[in-house]
C-alpha cells in the first residue's frame, strides 16, 4: 500500500507535541503505511485480529475497574490493576470525542510477566492496526500482547471441533 495525503496528514498528528508531548511514532521512521503492514502481517502470522487483541485487553481493562487501583484477581491466573488520570486524548487518526487516560496493569502469573498498556492503546489497536512505532514510550508488541494476556487463535474462538 503506498503513503497516500491522508495517511500522512495522520502521520503528522503522530509526531511530538502535536496531540501528545511524546507522540506515536518513537524512533521509528518509516512511513504509517509500513508501521500498519508490518503489525498486520506478525498479526496474521500469529493467528489471531487486531480486534481480538483489542477485546482481550479490553477485557482485563473491565475487570481491573472493579479493583479501584489496587490489583485484583482475574481467572485463571491473573492479576490486573487499572488507574485512572483524569482527562482524556484525541485520537490522531481523527476519531470524534476523546479517549480516556486510563493505564491497565496486568500480570500473568503463570508466565511471570506483565504488560502495561492504556485505553489509547485498546482503540488504535482495536479500530486502526496501530501499535505505535518503534521506540515509541507506549510501543507494543503483538506479540507479547498474544502471549503475555493469552489471546486465543481465530479458530479456537470460532468454536471448531
Amino acid at each position: 500500500m503506498k503513503q497516500t495525503p491522508q495517511m500522512k496528514k495522520i502521520q503528522d498528528n503522530m509526531r511530538p507535541g502535536v496531540l501528545t508531548l511524546h507522540g506515536f511514532l518513537g524512533t521509528d521512521t518509516r512511513d504509517l503505511v509500513e508501521i500498519l503492514e508490518e503489525d498486520e502481517a506478525t498479526v496474521r502470522r500469529l493467528g489471531t485480529t487486531h480486534r481480538d487483541i483489542a477485546e482481550r485487553m479490553r477485557h482485563f481493562r473491565e475487570k481491573g475497574n472493579a479493583g479501584l487501583g489496587e490489583f485484583i484477581d482475574v481467572e485463571p491466573h491473573f492479576e490486573v490493576r487499572v488507574d485512572s488520570v483524569r482527562g482524556g486524548i484525541p485520537s490522531p487518526f481523527g476519531d470524534a470525542g476523546l479517549i480516556p487516560k486510563n493505564n491497565t496493569t496486568v500480570r500473568n502469573k503463570k508466565l511471570g510477566r506483565e504488560i502495561v498498556y492504556t485505553d489509547v492503546n485498546i482503540h488504535l489497536i482495536g479500530e486502526h492496526g496501530f501499535y505505535e512505532g518503534r521506540g515509541s514510550l507506549f510501543r507494543l508488541e503483538p506479540e507479547e500482547l498474544v502471549e503475555v494476556l493469552e489471546v486465543p487463535a481465530e479458530a479456537q474462538q470460532l468454536d471448531l471441533p
